[in-house]
């Protein structure tokens, strides 16, 4: 079985996409409004990149900044013309006012995604409880990957959480994969490898020139080789 780690990279657009394909990334995550930490792109900037690239794509299920889930109904809509255009793949996260999962939105919106996969993001960094959050989620449909930084502040701040987790794979609640992102630099990658994580999310560290500019094929082969080292 290949131990080869997953490499997802940040696309806002179809050169995002083709860049990150070419500098070896295994997955793209599709956002648009990045100020506002990743929303729900069109779902005609979806077909435009699934027709430019050939790696997986996990496209972003929220519409609003911040981790309540807001309007429901335009998300069901949005999940629904995703779904009717391809997507397969999906990212979202949603907490209640006492920062639980909000499992009612959460299974409204798994209802339409019918059985596709999909990451539970870094509203797991924000939750009033990581552990009771995992056990709450464990059984959903779908689920895969926790996209988390181990902290609100990242990686920095969430590094002893992240490699805690790491030694629980396989307990109930910690069968997903741990997807790290939200402050990642190369300098942390040797300790999480060595950890037994399998998975890295980057944006900015792809984009040398800022969120302006596009990805760098460059950039994310240099991340390519890091994560395979």
């Amino acid at each position: 079985m290949s131990t080869r780690a997953v490499l997802e990279v940040i696309a806002l657009d179809v050169e995002d996409a083709v860049a990150a394909q070419a500098g070896g990334a295994d997955r793209l995550e599709l956002v648009t409004d990045i100020a506002a930490d990743g929303l729900t792109p069109p779902a005609e900037t979806f077909a435009a990149i699934r027709a430019a690239v050939g790696i997986s794509l996990r496209v972003m299920l929220r519409l609003r900044d911040g981790f309540a889930a807001g309007d429901v109904e335009a998300l069901v809509r949005a999940a629904r013309e995703l779904r009717a255009a391809g997507a397969d793949e999906f990212v979202l996260g949603f907490l209640d006012e006492a920062g639980g999962p909000d499992l009612a939105v959460v299974e409204r919106l798994l209802a339409e995604l019918d059985g596709c996969r999909w990451t539970f993001h870094r509203a797991i960094d924000h939750c009033a409880d990581r552990d009771a959050l995992r056990k709450q989620l464990a059984d959903l449909p779908g689920l895969d990957a926790y996209l988390t930084a181990g902290s609100p502040d990242g990686v920095d701040d969430g590094l002893p959480t992240l490699l805690a987790e790491a030694t629980r794979r396989g307990e109930p609640g910690y069968t997903q994969r741990l997807l790290v992102g939200g402050g990642l630099r190369l300098d942390h990658v040797p300790r999480l490898r060595a950890a037994g994580v399998g998975a890295f999310h980057i944006g900015g560290a792809a984009r040398p020139h800022g969120w302006t500019a596009p990805v760098s094929a460059e950039a994310v082969r240099e991340w390519r080789t890091a994560v395979d080292r």
